[in-house]
Formats: C-alpha cells, sequence, structure tokens
C-alpha cells in the first residue's frame, strides 16, 4: 500500500487526532501557544500517532481513545524534537528555521517541558496504568538515548553495536510504544508483543534511512542541512562503515572528521563514503529491520489496516525525505 492511500484510509481517524492536538495545545500563556503550535504544525510525517491509530484498528478496535494515545505519542515525539534542536544547535527542521532558532534555547526547552507535562496529563485523564507505565518508560529510554548519543560525539571509537542502542532507545523506542498502545487500546494482549515488535524494527529502519539521507539526499528534500550529523561529531552508520571498510587514509580522514566535527572535509567524506558503498549498507540494514517487521504482522488478520501498517514499513526505507 502506498504511503497516499495509507494516509486517505486513516484521513478521518487523523482529523480527530488533530482535534485532539488543537484542543490539549491550547493555554493561555501566549508564548506557549505560539511555540507549540509552530512546531506542531512544521509539516511533519505523523507516522507515529498514525501507527497507533492502525495498530488499534488492524486489531478491530471501534472506539476513540486512540485519538488520545496519537496525540500524546505526537506530543512527546514534538518534545523531544524542540529538546534536540537546542542540544544539536540546529537552525533548520522540516525545512523550516527551528523553534530555538527564532524563539531562544530557553523557550524552546521549555515548551517542550510544557508538551511532556501536557501528554502525561492526559495518560493521567486516561486512567489505565499500563498505558502510564509504557510512556513513562518510554520516555526514561528516550531520554537515555539522547544521552548515550551525547557520550558518543567526536568519538571515532564508537562502534556499529553502540550506534544501533542509540537509535533503539532515541528513536525506535517511540514507534514501539506506538504500536503496543494500539493493541492496548484494543484490548488484545495477544498480539501486544508482535505490535511492539513491529514498531521497533520499524524505528529502526526509520532512523538508519535517516541517517542515510544525511549523506544522500540534498537539504530541500529531507528538510534539514546536509551533513548536520557530521557537523555535530555524530558517528552515525555511514561513518563506521567507512572506519570499518575504508583503507588508512579514509579511516583517517573520518576518525578526524568525527573528532572535530563541522563541514571543511564534507565532500570528501561523502566521497569516501560512496566508495566504500557506507548508503548501500546502511540502506540494507533498514531494509533488514522493515522485512522484520513486516513479519511480526502474520499473526494479525488481513486488512486494510494491517496492510498500511506493512506500507509503512516499506514507506521508511523507500523514502527520500
Amino acid at each position: 500500500m502506498e504511503i497516499q492511500e495509507i494516509k486517505q484510509l486513516v484521513a478521518n481517524d487523523m482529523a480527530a487526532v488533530n482535534n485532539v492536538i488543537e484542543t490539549q495545545l491550547h493555554t493561555d500563556v501566549e508564548l506557549i501557544d505560539q511555540l507549540s503550535h509552530y512546531i506542531i504544525n512544521s509539516g511533519g510525517k505523523r507516522l507515529r500517532p498514525m501507527i497507533v491509530l492502525l495498530s488499534a484498528n488492524a486489531l478491530g478496535y471501534q472506539g476513540k481513545q486512540h485519538f488520545d494515545l496519537a496525540a500524546i505519542i505526537e506530543f512527546i515525539h514534538t518534545a523531544t524534537l524542540l529538546h534536540d534542536d537546542v542540544v544539536d544547535a540546529s537552525d533548520l527542521r522540516r525545512g523550516k528555521t527551528t523553534a530555538n532558532h527564532i524563539w531562544g534555547n530557553e523557550a524552546s526547552v521549555l515548551v517542550g517541558d510544557f508538551l511532556y507535562s501536557r501528554a502525561f496529563e492526559m495518560m493521567v485523564h486516561i486512567g489505565k496504568m499500563s498505558i502510564m507505565d509504557i510512556l513513562a518508560s518510554t520516555t526514561n529510554t528516550i531520554a537515555e538515548g539522547e544521552v548515550l548519543q551525547l557520550l558518543n560525539r567526536n568519538n571515532p571509537k564508537t562502534t556499529e553495536q553502540q550506534y544501533l542502542e542509540v537509535i533503539r532507545r532515541k528513536t525506535a523506542k517511540l514507534f514501539e510504544a506506538g504500536a503496543e498502545l494500539g493493541a492496548i487500546c484494543a484490548d488484545n494482549d495477544k498480539q501486544r508483543t508482535s505490535l511492539a515488535l513491529y514498531g521497533l524494527n520499524l524505528g529502526n529502519a526509520f532512523q538508519l534511512v535517516d541517517d542515510a539521507l544525511d549523506y544522500s539526499s540534498d537539504a530541500d528534500e529531507i528538510g534539514k542541512n546536509i551533513g548536520d550529523d557530521l557537523a555535530e561529531g555524530k558517528p552515525t552508520l555511514p561513518l563506521i562503515h567507512v572506519m570499518k571498510t575504508g583503507n588508512a587514509a579514509q579511516v583517517q580522514l573520518i576518525e578526524e572528521a568525527i573528532e572535530n566535527g563541522g563541514l571543511d572535509k564534507i565532500n570528501d567524506v561523502k566521497q569516501a563514503i560512496e566508495e566504500t558503498g557506507a548508503i548501500q549498507y546502511t540502506i540494507e540494514q533498514a531494509r533488514f529491520y522493515a522485512q522484520e517487521a513486516i513479519s511480526t504482522l502474520s499473526s494479525i488478520a488481513d486488512s486494510d489496516h494491517k496492510a498500511a501498517l506493512a506500507g509503512i514499513a516499506e514507506f521508511s526505507v523507500e523514502r527520500t525525505y
């Protein structure tokens, strides 16, 4: 199923989620209202809330609780983006100027905190301990992933396994939570593990492609500056692969680029990435995780919503943005 078909399938549900988001964002503190609406409405793919909706619907859920859960997932994701952009000193996100670049770091951090606290307020209102347990664990895991990524910065000794652990915690965990919440919504304990594994593998695939695109796309297409990861000294998989398979000169080039950060040698780095097949290798790893995600859906009855879950996994590795 193509991504446009998937969006059409959940269009009415997403409209309901957007209504929840608009309602829950409202506050009489004007800066919070402005900044949170800016980042929420800045053109994201909304895959994470979409996964909540599709997972619940794939298991036959008929209620409305998944709308709130999808909004909660989007709030948590948006809070992490606000905090990430401050930590990374980013000035471009989704093709738009970042909130921290417009309003400053202090406002971005505090509004990120507001979104986290509003998400937990909504969880308490739902009143299911299993939901609070999953999302409390998820936010902790994401924070751990951010700290691990920070520790790996400017460290050319970072291994592929260490890198994968970062993306599991930092990115994949929220995908995992979203898919599992769909099963909880549908009161289907039998499929909780399958859908959680689906989300985890999907999240891994998604982040691997993001890291490949950082060296193989253009700013207009992916909505951020090319080479941002290198500028920040992040040892992502394309760079790790060069250091593992490249010649001595290529290894030295990448090690120095990671240690020093910046984009002084971005063209040489991109050439080394191309010559060692690092992008292809990264995409192959993403395809592996996407196929793992699809395989976990085998025990779920066939439906358009199940096909859409598989379609999102395929989209995650075929996309160019």
